[in-house]
């Protein structure tokens, strides 16, 4: 009997994992978008386009005062409260359904919900402080977190079928990742202190300038590794194949456009916000490829590495890791 009910709640338990997962992938996806437009904000100058906060101009829609500086500000704090409200629907909605997610699932939402009202305090903060450097440096690494952490929730409740054949794979993914991550760090250090246009005029930070252009080199090593690795993998799910190549020609591109950036001295705006969108894909495709690099490892090897965090039921389990060896 008690076999039954189980076998009959698990369509309904799959269904709650795909819920968290796709609310997550969307959110994800909106969070890019976002970090595009405050990156579209700063090269237009519009960040203290709204001088106050958390209204602009003592008002919810600035209509007097409205104009594309304005409007750039104004429709990036319209996004960013809506990502607030958001998360608090996604931790509701893991919180509702725990009994049919994996243990991780709240709290993992909650952690989502923790950066993401941290992000709202320090966007307020680069207003209230004149765009302070370390401010808005912060404020684009938080983004940057409450993305992969988004990301990583959405990929790890999705169905996948594992083949066991990633072996080190999830540990390069891994390594990639921070490194990368490290290099966006440097590169919203560049922005915000405009090191950049100060080394071009002898105005001093060329320390900054050229500590971002030789950051370039250890994620570019380390992501072209993992593609390699990948190619020479025999039987590697195809998805993790896709994700290794789209992460290698993101990592092209970036050069590419970072070159160009440097060479027309961050006159072309849609370059450089390119540049950081791209920036943030390439650590989104890592972080897919490596939540999905180590759900393909054998289950004797998470069981070893993760022992802790090893889901105690069978309702906690993945719905596609049958070939894992975990129950449906």
């Amino acid at each position: 009997m008690a076999d039954a009910i189980s076998h009959q709640s698990a369509p309904e338990a799959s269904q709650h994992r795909s819920r968290i997962s796709h609310f997550a992938l969307a959110m994800a996806a909106e969070t890019l978008f976002l970090m595009a437009l405050g990156s579209a904000t700063r090269v237009m100058n519009a960040g203290l386009a709204c001088p106050d906060w958390p209204l602009c101009y003592g008002e919810l829609l600035p209509r007097q005062q409205m104009n594309f500086q304005v409007f750039l500000e104004w429709f990036h704090r319209l996004t960013a409260s809506s990502m607030g409200l958001f998360a608090i629907g996604l931790f509701g909605l893991a919180w509702w359904y725990r009994r049919s997610l994996p243990g991780w699932t709240p709290w993992a939402t909650a952690l989502a919900l923790v950066l993401v009202l941290f992000q709202g305090l320090l966007g307020g903060l680069t207003v209230t402080e004149l765009l302070r450097f370390d401010i808005v440096t912060a404020h684009l690494g938080t983004a940057l977190l409450f993305f992969v952490t988004l990301l990583a929730i959405g990929v790890a409740l999705m169905p996948h079928q594992g083949m066991g054949t990633a072996g080190k794979l999830p540990w390069v993914g891994l390594i990639a990742g921070f490194l990368v991550y490290l290099q966006s760090i440097l590169g919203a250090l560049v922005a915000s202190r405009w090191a950049l246009h100060q080394c071009l005029n002898d105005s001093g930070l060329c320390v900054v300038m050229h500590s971002h252009i030789a950051g370039v080199v250890p994620p570019t090593l380390a992501v072209l590794t993992l593609a390699v690795l990948a190619w020479r993998t025999p039987a590697l799910h195809p998805t993790l194949r896709k994700l290794a190549k789209v992460a290698s020609s993101l990592v092209v591109l970036q050069i590419l456009l970072g070159v160009a950036t440097f060479k027309l001295r961050l006159q072309v705006e849609p370059l450089t916000v390119s540049h950081q969108a791209i920036g943030a894909a390439l650590l989104g495709t890592l972080v897919a490829f490596t939540v999905l690099a180590w759900r393909d490892l054998p289950t004797a090897a998470i069981d070893e590495t993760l022992s802790p965090l090893a889901p105690a039921a069978t309702d906690e389990t993945f719905p596609g890791d049958r070939a894992n060896g975990q129950p449906a």
